[in-house]
C-alpha cells in the first residue's frame, strides 16, 4: 500500500481534482482571499490559478511530496508568493494569529482528525479572519446517504483516508467559526462523491 499511497494515489487525485467541472467551485471559494493565507491540503495546486491578486503570500501545507512535484508548473506560474511550510494540517508551523485567511478544499474529508485541523486554523487566524472552504460530504437524501455510508469503508482504504460521510458545515460550526455564507448541493460527477459544501466562515 505504501507504493500505491505515495506514487499512484497522488496522480489519481491530481487527475480527479483537475476536472473542469470543479473550476467554477474553485473560483468561487477563492474569491475574497487577501493578505497572508494558509492553505491546508494544497495538493497539486489546483487552486493556484484562482488566487486573487490581493493575496500577499500563501502558506501551503501538503503531506505528499509527489503532489507538490505535480504542482510545480502551477506554482511557477502563480502571481502570488507560495511557501511550502509543512506536512500536517493538524500541526501548522505558524504563529498564533498570523494569517488573514485560510483555505481548505477537499481536505476535511481526509485529515485523520478534522476537529484538530480546524482548531489549528482557528489558532493561526487573526480575529475576524475567514476560512474559505469547499468540501464534499454526506448528502441529506436518505437513499444517497445510505449509499455513501455503504461505500465509505472502501473509499477510506483506497483514497488515502478520505471519507464520504463527514459533515463539513457541522464540523466548522462546532469548531467555533461563524458561517458568513454557505451553500450545499450536488456537483457534476458520481453522486456519492459530489455533494459539495461551499462557503466562508469567520473567526470571531
Amino acid at each position: 500500500m505504501a507504493i500505491y499511497n505515495d506514487k499512484v494515489l497522488p496522480r489519481l487525485i491530481n487527475f480527479a481534482c483537475g476536472e473542469r467541472a470543479l473550476a467554477p467551485w474553485r473560483q468561487k471559494v477563492c474569491e475574497g482571499l487577501s493578505g497572508a493565507v494558509v492553505e491546508i491540503g494544497f495538493g497539486s495546486g489546483h487552486n493556484v490559478p484562482y488566487y486573487p491578486s490581493d493575496i500577499d503570500v500563501v502558506y501551503a501545507v501538503e503531506p505528499s511530496s509527489l503532489a507538490v512535484k505535480l504542482a510545480d508548473k502551477r506554482m511557477k506560474s502563480a502571481f502570488v508568493s507560495i511557501q511550502l511550510i509543512g506536512l500536517e494540517g493538524q500541526a501548522i508551523p505558524l504563529a498564533n494569529e498570523s494569517c488573514d485567511a485560510a483555505l481548505s478544499t477537499f481536505t476535511l474529508c481526509t485529515v485523520p482528525n478534522p476537529e484538530l485541523a480546524l482548531r489549528e486554523l482557528w489558532r493561526v487566524l487573526k480575529p475576524g479572519g475567514q476560512l474559505h472552504f469547499l468540501e464534499h460530504g454526506l448528502a441529506p437524501g436518505r437513499s444517497l446517504a445510505f449509499t455513501q455510508r455503504l461505500f465509505d469503508p472502501f473509499q477510506h482504504r483506497i483514497a488515502g483516508g478520505c471519507h464520504l460521510t463527514r459533515q463539513p458545515l457541522s464540523l466548522i460550526a462546532t469548531a467555533g467559526f461563524e458561517l458568513v455564507w454557505s451553500q450545499e448541493g450536488p456537483g457534476k460527477g458520481p453522486k456519492p462523491w459530489s455533494y459539495f459544501s461551499l462557503g466562508v466562515a469567520q473567526k470571531e
